[in-house]
């Protein structure tokens, strides 16, 4: 089956930032994309799905309204919509709940014709001389037949893969298994002996709470080791938070890439810190223990980083290092669950385009301050990306509400026009003197 029609773009997988590509480019006059995902329905790191979770970032930090507040495709229209909006007013939180954020852009994709599921990009080609476009091999789950389209632009938003550290590949996902499959496991885990979470930063703190919790009713002991000099809030102070604005993504991003290099390790905290309420929920159980109770079979040691596993009789053997005391030792366990991040999903037919490309390294390419790759040979096709972005725009990589802004500039691009006008929302502080607001 082939489209013959040339769209103006084509956006590659659904996540949160081509989910909102899409909500923003429908109000859009004159501009035709189409959107494609692998996966039937939308669904937002449902493994992390946990009850009385929040997002970490504000409820206005929602698909569109950084871009266009009175948008049909806001949270507040869809707490409208299903009669919510009194109960979340007397919910009184600044920061949606987690599950709710997801059954939001669910709702937002069911009604967003472009968004087309169960369709999984094969292969990308570029080509035609007179008018150049992409084609786009895109196989259809449903019909199990092959379906070609064509764009003027391409937008990669294929997002992040669980990074599973080198000799922790390979096990059985029931017992070495990343943060992101947490509740796939939840039941079987929760029924072992033992159990061990590596990593550090708010998965690993929410996924810790959640077994602390059931910890006395289910008998199983519990660790926690990170690498990291400590178990750290995240920076939460309101001039700090400044750094997640537009203002400082464009400074960031005409820094050198060594600079930002070198700037990248100073974010984190800004982005890997764990919220302040999860630290002190999890220090609070603990000392309510400790009132009937002088030890408890939970383990929380920093500076420790795990260099290997192997397998033995009852689970398996952590092979681990405290780096500053330059002491290994070892800890058995039944099961390791890995909180350890996420590096760039990029899908296989990008390949073809890498010698076309201009790379800042062997794995990170180069991209304009508006979200484009640079070809070594400039063409009038744009190839957006929202994927492996933290070289070059920083804050800006993955934060929801500036995800929204980037959307905005790419739209203007691929629509030659200013359809959302940017560069009217200004912070306090200046990030070069070069530049005085």
């Amino acid at each position: 089956m082939a489209d013959s029609k040339i769209y103006d773009f084509i956006g590659i997988g659904i996540g949160p930032f081509n989910l909102s590509l899409a909500a923003l480019s429908e109000q859009v006059d004159g501009v035709e994309g189409l959107f494609f995902e692998q996966h039937l329905k939308f669904d937002w790191h449902p493994g992390m799905l946990i009850d009385g979770t929040d997002l970490q970032v504000p409820f206005l930090a929602d698909l569109v309204t950084a871009a266009d507040p009175k948008s049909p495709y806001s949270f507040l229209n869809y707490l409208h919509e299903h009669g919510r909006l009194s109960s979340y007013y007397l919910f009184r939180e600044f920061n949606i709940p987690r599950n709710e954020y997801n059954r939001y852009a669910q709702w937002v994709a069911s009604l967003l014709d472009r968004c087309l599921f169960g369709r999984r990009v094969e292969d990308v080609r570029y080509g035609g001389s007179e008018t150049p476009y992409y084609e786009v091999q895109v196989f259809n789950k449903q019909t199990e037949e092959t379906e070609h389209y064509y764009a003027r632009h391409l937008v990669l938003g294929t997002g992040s893969a669980p990074n599973i550290p080198k000799g922790f590949e390979g096990w059985p996902e029931t017992d070495v298994l990343h943060t992101s499959y947490y509740l796939f496991q939840e039941p079987s885990l929760k029924k072992a002996g033992d159990i061990t979470v590596i990593g550090s930063g708010q998965s690993a703190a929410e996924v810790f709470y959640d077994l602390l919790q059931d910890q006395e009713r289910c008998g199983y002991k519990l660790a926690w080791f990170t690498r990291s000099s400590g178990f750290f809030q995240l920076e939460s102070a309101k001039l700090a938070q400044e750094m997640f604005s537009p203002d400082y993504v464009g400074y960031f991003h005409n820094l050198s890439f060594e600079q930002r290099l070198e700037a990248l390790p100073t974010f984190s905290q800004l982005r890997k810190g764990i919220e302040p309420e999860t630290v002190n929920l999890i220090y609070d159980l603990l000392y309510r223990r400790t009132i009937y109770q002088e030890t408890s079979p939970v383990t929380i040691q920093p500076l420790t980083e795990a260099s290997c596993l192997d397998a033995i009789e009852e689970g398996y053997r952590l092979t681990l290092r405290q780096w500053q005391e330059d002491e290994t030792f070892q800890h058995e366990t039944e099961k390791v669950i890995l909180a350890t991040g996420y590096k760039p999903d990029i899908p296989e037919w990008f390949d073809r385009f890498k010698e076309d490309i201009v790379w800042e390294d062997e794995k990170r390419f180069k991209v304009t301050e508006d979200y484009r790759l640079v070809f070594k040979q400039e063409r009038p096709n744009a190839f957006f990306t929202l994927t492996n972005l933290e070289h070059s725009h920083g804050t800006g990589a993955t934060n929801l509400w500036l995800s929204v802004k980037r959307n905005q500039r790419i739209l203007n691009w691929i629509a030659g026009r200013e359809v959302y006008p940017v560069g009217k929302d200004r912070v306090f502080q200046q990030f070069s003197n070069k530049t005085k607001f």
